[in-house]
């Protein structure tokens, strides 16, 4: 039986060599869920394109479908736009350096195809194996800048270990959020009087990298971090309280609120998308970002401005183009 103690590096081993490394000055990795989102809005790749806008690369990593949920996902979302869903680490190496585009995203499939072929197995036991936690803390590339992880959960129990996974990979920062459906999506709702067990929706935790020991830290590898443990209410930040826009598994309609969202129409989709990128720099410890309302300014300013947009755009004709 796996255990989850033992690491990601322990199931994941590089076959096709060293792990290429993309020039740039920061780099989040983002963890979603395999298995995607059934209910809600998936907000992930929309953010990568408003964070890469101004310099916070990222590089996103998935599967096109994946059990037990089978909800849509970010290669769902990049086919139906006509992205190239096959790239290679190098190729996806070249669209992170791209000044036009900054973000990536890397397909199991084509990074580890002996995992990917273990879908049919995964389907057959109906259960997230503990497989389904580790794939999410990859580092397919590294970065001659600063790096972070970013991994989404749900359930009690997994706040810690993935943490501690992070820490092996020898990221500078990373962050665990408990957002809907398990992603790593806040949301602007007000708190339900109903609250799962355990830490609410928009609990966040994680740590920061320090230049000195001049706050409280952590060091279990001869490096000191900065720990933390927050719930995030977007209230506080100014955001009106509104329920979660509904896709209920369609791929069409998700793409919609998202590409709405970054040309500029305000709402639900809107906010969430400015919410969750000024949240990451502002945790994860970005330039830029220690005062959050710059941060959420910031956020604003690359969608109204249309330079998100133009990201993602760039990245659907760019990505037929990289080799």
């Amino acid at each position: 039986m796996l255990c989850l103690c033992q690491g990601p590096a322990h199931y994941f081993p590089s076959y096709a060599g060293p792990t290429p490394v993309a020039d740039v000055r920061s780099l989040t990795h983002y963890g979603e869920p395999y298995d995607g989102n059934t209910r809600f809005f998936r907000s992930t790749l929309f953010v990568a394109a408003v964070r890469a806008s101004y310099g916070e690369a990222c590089l996103l990593h998935g599967v096109e479908w994946m059990p037990p949920k089978g909800g849509i996902t970010e290669e769902q979302m990049l086919k139906f736009m006509g992205a190239c869903t096959t790239l290679t680490t190098a190729a996806a190496v070249k669209l992170l350096e791209d000044d036009e585009v900054g973000f990536a995203y890397i397909s199991q499939r084509e990074a580890r195809p002996s995992l990917y072929s273990l879908i049919g197995i995964r389907e057959h036991i109906k259960k997230r194996p503990p497989i389904a936690t580790t794939e999410k803390i990859q580092r397919y590339v590294k970065a001659t800048g600063r790096e972070a992880i970013m991994a989404g959960f749900y359930h009690e129990g997994y706040e810690d270990p993935l943490l501690m996974l992070m820490r092996r990979r020898g990221v500078d920062s990373g962050l665990v959020v408990k957002g809907e459906e398990g992603s790593v999506s806040l949301t602007t709702k007000a708190r339900s009087i109903n609250a799962s067990k355990g830490p609410p929706v928009n609990h966040c935790a994680g740590f920061r990298t320090l230049p000195s020991m001049e706050h409280d830290t952590t060091q279990t590898d001869g490096v000191f971090r900065e720990t933390f443990r927050i719930e995030v209410n977007a209230a506080d930040y100014g955001f009106q309280p509104t329920e979660t826009p509904r896709t209920d598994r369609s791929v069409a309609k998700n793409i919609e609120l998202g590409l709405s969202a970054l040309r500029g129409q305000n709402g639900p989709a809107y906010d969430r998308i400015v919410l969750n990128a000024a949240m990451a720099d502002h945790l994860l410890g970005c330039s830029g970002a220690s005062d959050i309302s710059c941060a959420i300014e910031r956020s604003k300013e690359a969608i109204d401005s249309g330079r998100a947009l133009n990201r993602l755009l760039n990245y659907v004709e760019m990505s037929h183009k990289v080799k």
